[in-house]
């Protein structure tokens, strides 16, 4: 009897054993998993905050200063019906975001320069400064608050 138990002792120690091996395999495994995927993860935010970064939020007191350098081109991203109502002095070309052939004009444009894009809040023209940076522009503004922030002359065509 004492050698039955001893064996039952001991087998059950050697199953204690095997399932602890086991799980640490396990968790060994998993963690290793769970790292990977999230350095890959972390990887893609870096690179799109990499390009976000590129955007620069140019705040309305800024814009008649960085307006006086040279190579320095403002866009109004507006339709041609908000340009009618009127748009900041100094607008150097006007493409709409919103119509088909945006995408080729941005393309057109020469990367050395400096662009400032406004619209009516701010938003289309982020997305315009967004879509420049992620196509070889690197010095795009984008000006903070649009037309409705703007304090100074707007002029009709």
């Amino acid at each position: 009897m004492k050698i039955w138990l001893n064996v039952t002792i001991v087998t059950i120690q050697q199953m204690k054993i095997t399932y602890l091996c086991t799980h640490m395999k396990f968790t060994i495994i998993l963690s290793f998993f769970s790292l990977t995927f999230m350095a890959c993860g972390n990887s893609s935010a870096q690179d799109s905050s990499q390009n976000q970064a590129a955007v620069q939020q140019l705040q309305q007191s800024n814009l008649i200063t960085i307006l006086e350098q040279d190579s320095v081109i403002l866009i109004d991203v507006r339709t041609p019906g908000e340009v009618n109502q009127g748009f900041i002095v100094g607008a150097d070309s006007f493409i709409d975001y919103n119509s088909s052939e945006f995408k080729s004009k941005i393309n057109q444009l020469d990367t050395n320069y400096t662009y400032v894009m406004y619209c009516r809040s701010g938003g289309r023209s982020g997305k315009a400064s967004q879509y420049m940076v992620e196509n070889g522009f690197n010095r795009v503004y984008n000006l903070a608050g649009g037309i409705l922030q703007y304090k100074g002359e707007l002029k009709k065509p």
